[in-house]
C-alpha cells in the first residue's frame, strides 16, 4: 500500500471513528429532555407531494432561469457553511410549487436561503397583488451588524438585508435576532413553509419541530436541512451531522406520523460533482 493511499485510509477511519463519538453524543442528549406532544394533522399529507412533477416543472424552471441573473450578481460563495447552490435552486423550485406567502426560516446566515426563499416569494406577490407575503427569517447573531458585518467573515460581500433591498424585496422580509424556540414559542403568527437551518444539534431539531408543527397553516411544509438518511454520508467528504436524523428518528418511535421525504438527487449540481441534497420534507403519513 503506498504511503498517499494508507494516508487516506486513515483519514476515513478518524472521520468515522469522529461521526461515532457524536452520533453517541447527541443520541445521549436527546435522550434526556422530555417527550413533546406533536400535533401534524396541519401538515401536507405525504400522498399530496410528488418530486418529480417540482422539480421537472418548466413553468418553475423559466421563472428561475428569469430570476437567476439577478441573484448571480451577488456571487455569493459556495462552502462557508450556507446552503450550495443547487440546495437554494431546490428552495426556489419548493415554495414556488407549494405557492407559499408565508415561510419561516430559522437560520439566516449571509442570507443564501433568504435571498431564494425572497425571490420565490417576490414573483408570488408580482402574481397576485392583493397576497399578503411574508419572510421571516431568524437567527442567534444580527446577521445585518453595520459594524460587525459578520456576512464579510464568510466571504459574502452584500449583507442579507442589502441583497433583499437590491432585489426589491427589503418590504417582504423581517430579520430577527433570537433563539429559534423562543422566538418560535412567542410567536404569533402561521407559515405555510418552515425552513429548518439553525442549530443542528438533536435536542434542538427535535424542539424545533414540534414548534413548527404548531406553527403552520393547514396544508404547510417543514423543510429541514443536514439531514443524513440512516447517518451515511451524502458525498465523497464522509461528512455526516446527525442531529436532524436523530430528531426525526426519535418523534416517529414516539408515535409521530411524520414521513420524512429526503430529495435525494436533483435535476442539478449541488456539492463535490454530484446532484445529491441533503434538504428532506416533513410531511403527514398516510394510510
Amino acid at each position: 500500500m503506498s504511503w498517499s493511499s494508507a494516508n487516506n485510509k486513515q483519514g476515513r477511519v478518524r472521520e468515522f471513528l469522529k461521526r461515532r463519538r457524536q452520533i453517541r453524543r447527541e443520541a445521549k442528549d436527546l435522550g434526556r429532555i422530555p417527550s413533546r406532544r406533536c400535533d401534524i394533522e396541519r401538515l401536507l399529507p405525504a400522498r399530496d407531494c410528488n418530486l418529480e412533477e417540482i422539480f421537472n416543472s418548466a413553468v418553475i424552471a423559466e421563472a428561475w432561469e428569469a430570476i437567476r441573473p439577478a441573484l448571480d450578481v451577488f456571487e455569493l460563495p459556495d462552502g462557508a457553511g450556507e446552503i450550495n447552490p443547487g440546495d437554494r435552486r431546490a428552495i426556489f423550485y419548493l415554495i414556488s410549487h407549494f405557492k407559499c406567502q408565508s415561510v419561516l426560516e430559522i437560520g439566516t446566515h449571509i442570507g443564501a436561503s433568504t435571498l431564494n426563499i425572497s425571490a420565490a416569494l417576490q414573483r408570488a406577490q408580482r402574481s397576485c397583488d392583493e397576497l399578503s407575503i411574508n419572510l421571516v427569517s431568524v437567527d442567534v447573531a444580527d446577521v445585518n451588524d453595520p459594524v460587525s458585518k459578520p456576512w464579510l467573515r464568510h466571504g459574502a460581500k452584500f449583507s442579507p438585508l442589502e441583497m433583499m433591498h437590491q432585489i426589491e424585496c427589503a418590504s417582504l422580509v423581517e430579520f430577527v435576532t433570537s433563539r429559534s424556540l423562543d422566538y418560535m414559542a412567542n410567536c404569533g403568527q402561521r407559515f405555510d413553509f418552515v425552513f429548518l437551518d439553525g442549530d443542528h444539534a438533536a435536542v434542538t431539531v427535535y424542539q424545533e419541530i414540534s414548534a413548527a408543527l404548531e406553527l403552520l397553516e393547514k396544508g404547510g411544509v417543514i423543510v429541514l436541512h443536514d439531514y443524513f438518511p440512516r447517518l451515511k454520508p451524502l458525498w465523497s467528504d464522509g461528512a455526516v451531522i446527525p442531529g436532524p436524523f436523530l430528531a426525526t428518528e426519535r418523534l416517529v418511535a414516539e408515535g409521530t406520523r411524520l414521513a420524512v421525504l429526503p430529495l435525494g438527487r436533483l435535476p442539478w449540481p449541488t456539492k463535490l460533482r454530484s446532484n445529491m441534497t441533503s434538504l428532506a420534507l416533513l410531511l403527514r403519513q398516510t394510510i
